[in-house]
């Protein structure tokens, strides 16, 4: 089984599990396994408007997916809502840590608008979730803080302390299209996270000391000394109106930042149609 030190961006792998089931990704670590599950084909048709739906999806190579979550006397955390089934020798809690854990957890529900308890579950058995076409990206913190958007944590091991992270000024906040909170996981472990795009058309840039500046909000997540701010994409306002750009999201300092370039091109396309494409897609909403 593959080290998770060595897996910080996950490839997908392929292993049969079942005549229709494969593994797409697989991480373990001692006593916490996740493997990301893809059902090769659906043939669960039993109408013409179905079938018409399950056909398409087939033909474009839409797949359905599904985490499974292994644990041999582990805990996880997941995302209030995301559960399907299990079965094992498994607790579930919502640990919330008495009145200021509620108070705390209240808070949380209210300022980022997600779920205010994420249920934890102990023992050893076997946890799946919810299948769906979205797209997963496994990632191992290794004694780190990743700071993501919010709604992309999924779930994760139990050792993960999952927060919130307030932007450090009001111009990023409201301007950088990301709102006011973020979500911060740091610690060592594993985790899930649910992406707008696939994992394979996601860009990892690795910054020294250096700055990147983004014309959107497609950047998903952040590790690392890194400042985010938002600025015009020149210092006088003939520079910005010449160049054509309003803000841009800047990243300063040391670390990583995940970014999903394609996103503006299926948000467009939901939009617009494929014909809408005739015309460079704008991958954001922070334009002025």
């Amino acid at each position: 089984m593959a080290n998770p030190e060595d897996r910080g961006f996950i490839e997908p792998i392929n292993r049969n599990t079942s005549p229709r089931l494969q593994v797409l990704d697989c991480v373990s670590a001692d006593n916490f396994k996740v493997e990301i599950l893809g059902y090769k084909t659906l043939s669960g048709i039993n109408d013409p408007q179905t079938a018409q739906a399950i056909y398409y999806a087939n033909q474009v190579g839409m797949q359905l997916k599904q985490v499974k979550i292994t644990l041999e006397g582990g805990e996880a955390q997941i995302e209030a809502g995301a559960l399907q089934y299990m079965h094992g020798q498994i607790q579930v809690e919502n640990k919330t840590g008495g009145i200021t854990g509620l108070g705390k957890a209240m808070l949380n529900k209210f300022i980022t608008n997600e779920s205010a308890f994420i249920p934890r579950y102990r023992g050893t058995g076997s946890i799946y979730l919810e299948p769906s076409f979205s797209h997963f990206m496994v990632y191992y913190l290794n004694n780190e803080e990743i700071i993501a958007d919010k709604g992309l944590f999924l779930c994760g091991e139990g050792s993960l302390d999952v927060g919130v992270a307030m932007q450090k000024n009001v111009s990023s906040a409201l301007l950088g299209g990301e709102g006011f909170f973020q979500t911060k996981i740091r610690d060592t472990g594993i985790c899930v996270f649910e992406l707008p795009v696939p994992a394979s058309e996601v860009h990892c840039v690795h910054l020294n000391n250096e700055t990147l500046k983004v014309d959107g909000n497609f950047a998903l997540m952040r590790t690392g000394r890194i400042e985010f701010t938002v600025e015009k994409s020149a210092k006088s306002i003939f520079g910005t109106l010449a160049s054509g750009e309003g803000l841009l999201q800047t990243f300063r300092g040391t670390g990583k930042v995940w970014l999903a370039p394609t996103q503006g091109v299926y948000e467009q396309m939901r939009m617009g149609g494929i014909d809408s494409l005739s015309h460079t897609p704008k991958s954001s909403n922070t334009h002025t």
